[in-house]
């Protein structure tokens, strides 16, 4: 792998950086080495950095928004900020009690609270996630049951037949993730075929708990999923921004927050 994962922690810099990006949409590298008093080469340095991770594109004289027709390729997706996703991943599986039945569907965080639930007992896991099957089948004490359909190169299953079987349960509890929430709450993603069956796990659970760390709050997917107020329960690794903040209390939308790791310095 091109990318290690001390490489694609974020600083506090960095996420000021997408903020103003989403906000003003073009950043100029004079302008940004201005805003925070730091070498014109420093700020080339952290755009590099955060196109490299594709959450910004170069542009002549500074950077922009990344595509939002286009995901983060699923290698670099598994590493960005991945002990953030593990900790959420165990705020989840504290949460999920022993006995449930659960959804469980494409994303790398969603992948992270599989495996956190290994050590319970008595679950049953439909999913649509064959890195999910993988990590929960060896346990004997769960029933994984597999939808079928068209499998993507991260092994996402998607498509027609995906949504039908989907529609056939009834479960405890929907565990979904998401590639961005706009401010006014709006759950955004990439693949319209990857949404129609998280819109089919909404329906169909009795619970439905989102999982997305901190950077999908300046993210801005092109395809509609839904509104934070369809979900009951989010856990991330931040407090969102206020907007967000505004919309969950709206919503009365239950919010989990990790504790926060301390930043490194980026000088």
């Amino acid at each position: 792998m091109k990318t290690r994962l001390s490489q694609l922690s974020l600083s506090q810099r960095h996420l000021d950086i997408l903020e103003m990006a989403k906000q003003s949409g073009f950043l100029s590298t004079e302008e940004l080495s201005k805003t925070f008093k730091v070498t014109a080469q420093t700020i080339r340095r952290d755009i590099n950095e955060l196109c490299d991770k594709g959450l910004l594109r170069r542009y002549h004289g500074g950077a922009g928004l990344a595509s939002s027709v286009e995901n983060v390729d699923y290698p670099t997706r598994q590493v960005l900020n991945h002990e953030a996703k593990i900790r959420i991943a165990h705020m989840v599986a504290e949460y999920i009690p022993d006995n449930a039945s659960l959804f469980i569907n494409i994303g790398t965080t969603t992948e992270e609270v599989a495996k956190a639930l290994r050590g319970h007992r008595k679950l049953r896991i439909i999913t649509n996630n064959l890195n999910v099957a993988a990590s929960l089948c060896d346990n004997e004490d769960f029933e994984v049951i597999v939808a079928g359909g068209v499998v993507r190169r991260d092994r996402g299953v998607i498509g027609e037949s995906t949504i039908d079987f989907v529609r056939q349960f009834k479960v405890d509890y929907g565990i979904i993730g998401i590639s961005g929430v706009d401010g006014d709450g709006t759950l955004l993603d990439f693949d319209y075929r990857e949404v129609r069956v998280a819109q089919a796990i909404i329906e169909n659970a009795r619970q439905v708990i989102l999982v997305t760390d901190h950077t999908k709050f300046s993210c801005n997917p092109m395809v509609r999923l839904g509104h934070i107020s369809e979900i009951d329960v989010l856990f991330t690794d931040r407090q969102p921004p206020e907007s967000i903040m505004a919309e969950l209390h709206k919503a009365k939308v239950e919010l989990h927050v990790s504790d926060p790791v301390e930043e490194e310095s980026d000088d």
